[in-house]
């Protein structure tokens, strides 16, 4: 029988979370803003600065922010974030090149981390309740 965490743990994951999300995000958004600039597509930038920061949120989420005797960091674990992370990626990548688009390059460099974020948002609730799950 799985017992509901105590609020303690929901403030402990969220705050782990955010520590994580932020290394993520820097290197995500340093990655985009390299290849952007460079010259490279904002779309294939967005999901190759995306890849960057999934490389270390994996393992970091798993092993750190929502490590418990009822989670795990394995093939099933993956799979499930290889999902979730596509269906953000394409939210994420469809909204940096709308705003790429509509009001040009700076823009969707400022526009990225809040977009990020929001999805981030949603990543919170399937990773804490979905995708680490045994």
């Amino acid at each position: 029988m799985r017992t509901r965490p105590d609020r303690s743990t929901l403030a402990r994951q969220g705050g782990r979370y955010v520590v994580v999300g932020g290394v993520q995000l820097l290197v995500d958004w340093a990655v985009f803003v390299a290849l952007s600039a460079s010259g490279l597509l904002v779309e294939p930038a967005n999901i190759v600065g995306r890849i960057s920061g999934a490389a270390i949120g994996f393992w970091a989420n798993g092993r750190f922010t929502f490590a418990s005797d009822e989670t795990a960091v394995g093939g099933r674990q993956f799979a499930r974030f290889a999902l979730m992370w596509l269906a953000t990626t394409a939210i994420s990548t469809w909204a940096v090149g709308h705003i790429d688009d509509a009001v040009g390059l700076r823009w969707a460099w400022l526009a990225k981390p809040a977009i990020d974020m929001t999805v981030a948002a949603i990543g919170f609730v399937l990773s804490r309740h979905w995708v680490y799950r045994r």
